[in-house]
């Protein structure tokens, strides 16, 4: 199978597979170093080397993700009944199928590639999708803001007469006309992650984040007894309007309920590093000696360590997130961050391509299932196995997979 794979290239809201590179005869020259000559253009039979070598890491890339073994069969949550909100759940093994039946066209739309959480389903959706032999088209809307990017997407992947749609939505009904559209044209469509409220979804494979953000609560109540004292919180949800983070604000309030744990402060946002930095300052700055920790998304802890050495806060201030990322790892391993969950966004991504081969099929499949979260400290990180969470290092976006 045959991965097309934009390497070096910027990306803008709703970029595709097929997007160009920005580069353009009006580019503005990179700069030059004081004090180094420039350096020389590389001869042509140079530049056809390097790409050929860029080219050979590609495919090593491929054959050891091939190589590392199978990811099943895991145990997940399986809701009963589907999309029951008080989270009634048994525990399943899942085995995906060994090959898809025929080269199915999938097309998929996530919020955006701007954090290693995306990054991460990326992966996770492109090696299923090569381990099935079916074809993949990946778009990404350049952040929750752009509700009509990601509509422009669906409908454009709709009128190219795709087999099925992978959802990650930007907005918990923003695409629900799509969907039923989707639905009476027999094209099924999954709703990866985030949530959405369509009742014509064919599936869910998406972790709760209520459960996820009322563990990260439970673990910081935790942590309040061992202080002995109450304890003043600053808490980062997301951004506001997305399923995901009425979850996780429902279920982090809900763990602290009763306990001596305020919350001082809630910063809905995009999250994008940069802007979970912009909140993370303006909470400090509100509360410049009355915070004892930043709790939120994984951009969040990553934005936090380097504000609050800057600040001389770093130890003072504890750091938690809701979720898991390559950062978040990072910190954890470092003592930067307390502790996180994680959720396994690279298995449920893979689960999601299973779901909709079987789906397209008519297999028999689970109507909504999540990876078991388990939370990661910094007593437990040595150990932890990071592959059904976080992409292999050095892992770059691919935004389409051929079918053989």
């Amino acid at each position: 199978m045959r991965i097309v794979q934009p390497i070096g290239t910027r990306m803008r809201a709703g970029s595709t597979y097929g997007m160009r590179s920005e580069r353009s005869s009006h580019a503005t020259p990179a700069p030059v170093c004081p004090g180094r000559p420039r350096a020389a253009p590389l001869p042509r039979r140079a530049r056809r080397a390097a790409a050929c070598l860029a080219a050979l890491a590609g495919l090593l890339h491929a054959a050891a993700a091939g190589a590392a073994g199978p990811w099943y069969p895991v145990t997940v949550d399986v809701w009963d009944p589907p999309f029951n909100e008080s989270r009634q759940r048994v525990q399943r093994e899942y085995v995906p199928v060994e090959r898809a039946a025929k080269p199915w066209r999938i097309c998929a739309s996530i919020p955006h590639l701007k954090d290693a959480f995306w990054v991460s389903v990326n992966h996770g959706l492109v090696e299923e999708a090569r381990r099935l032999g079916v074809a993949l088209s990946l778009h990404q809307s350049g952040g929750y803001e752009f509700l009509d990017v990601q509509r422009a997407q669906l409908d454009a992947c709709l009128a190219d007469g795709v087999d099925g749609l992978i959802v990650s939505a930007v907005s918990l009904d923003g695409v629900n006309d799509l969907v039923a559209r989707a639905a009476d044209m027999g094209v099924p469509v999954v709703d990866l992650i985030n949530g959405m409220s369509s009742p014509a979804i064919a599936a869910r494979a998406a972790p709760s984040y209520w459960i996820n953000a009322h563990t990260t609560g439970t673990y910081l109540r935790r942590l309040q007894a061992e202080a002995g004292r109450p304890i003043r919180v600053a808490w980062f949800p997301g951004p506001e309007g997305a399923a995901w983070v009425r979850d996780a604000d429902a279920g982090f309030r809900a763990a602290l309920d009763g306990a001596p744990v305020e919350i001082v402060a809630t910063r809905f946002g995009d999250t994008g590093r940069a802007a979970q930095a912009l909140l993370v300052e303006a909470a400090l700055d509100e509360h410049p000696d009355g915070l004892d920790y930043l709790v939120g998304t994984a951009p969040t802890a990553e934005a936090a360590g380097p504000i609050l050495r800057g600040r001389g806060l770093a130890g003072r201030v504890r750091v938690m997130a809701f979720y898991f990322s390559p950062g978040v790892y990072r910190g954890i391993r470092r003592g930067e961050i307390v502790a996180a969950p994680a959720d396994g966004q690279g298995l449920v991504s893979r689960i999601a391509v299973d779901l909709m081969v079987r789906i397209l099929e008519q297999r028999d499949h689970v109507r909504h299932v999540a990876p078991i979260a388990t939370v990661v400290d910094v007593d437990s990180v040595r150990g932890w196995d990071s592959s059904a969470t976080l992409a292999p290092r050095g892992f770059r976006p691919v935004f389409r997979v051929n079918a053989p």
